[in-house]
């Protein structure tokens, strides 16, 4: 079966740097099974998958445009220690949720002093360029169960399937 929109798809994958160390990989475990067409992978790769059928293997090369986005230099930023609980360590390294400028966010702490905590909202691969090895282990149609309901702004519930967002839509 063929890998379009509303298929259920199942891939093995092993994702590197340009180094070629290995970031992540689903070898020693489930594969990845994913609802094609809405946004549930990065864009790059979704594109690359389309088309493509049980069976298949591919290598794909996914620019940061098309994965995580440019590194954004405006998403760090520099938060007086004062502004964490005391009593808590805090670490590099260590991932917490934050109220941004642009609402919540996941944020890194990358560095700490004893006034100043560096965090990064950026995603950990963003500005990265991704190679996928992947293979096509299952397609099949997706259920009535599986795929998304539609509302009455005619939304699927993903902001990523219509290209409009969802401020074009008036879906939260």
């Amino acid at each position: 079966m063929t890998i379009t929109t509303n298929k259920m798809v199942k891939i093995h994958y092993t994702l590197r740097g340009d180094d070629g160390t290995v970031i992540d990989a689903s070898e020693r475990s489930e594969p990845l099974e994913y609802l094609h067409g809405y946004g549930n992978l990065i864009p790059g790769l979704e594109r690359a998958l389309e088309g493509k059928n049980t069976g298949d293997t591919l290598h794909v090369v996914v620019a940061p445009q098309d994965a995580y986005g440019e590194y954004d230099e405006k998403l760090r930023a520099e938060v007086p220690r004062a502004q964490f609980d005391a009593g808590v360590p805090i670490e590099v390294g260590q991932k917490f949720q934050a109220e941004t400028a642009t609402g919540m966010a996941i944020v890194t702490v990358t560095n700490v002093t004893d006034d100043i905590i560096t965090v990064d909202a950026n995603n950990e691969l963003a500005g990265k360029t991704l190679h996928f090895d992947v293979e096509v282990v299952d397609v099949r149609d997706a259920t009535d169960e599986e795929l998304p309901q539609p509302r009455e702004s005619g939304c699927h519930g993903n902001c990523a399937s219509c290209g409009v967002g969802c401020s074009g839509c008036g879906a939260d």
